[in-house]
């Protein structure tokens, strides 16, 4: 599931649970927003990691 969808379901079950004072799935939508956004951050951290070590290799490479 991408995180965009993730979000997006996070957001609907939180306004469910607001709007019909179910509190278990408006947390449970707030976790999904958040799980999202974790996954999202982790993403770009690996992509740029790549990034750094490709351009390291690059470096050493041309030695």
């Amino acid at each position: 599931m991408t995180e965009k969808f993730e979000a997006g379901k996070g957001k609907a079950k939180e306004a469910l649970g607001d709007a019909t004072d179910d509190r278990r799935l408006e947390r449970e939508g707030k976790g999904d927003q958040v799980s999202a956004k974790a996954k999202s951050f982790l993403e770009t951290v690996k992509d740029r990691l790549s990034s750094i070590i490709d351009s390291i290799r690059d470096r050493s490479s041309r030695r």
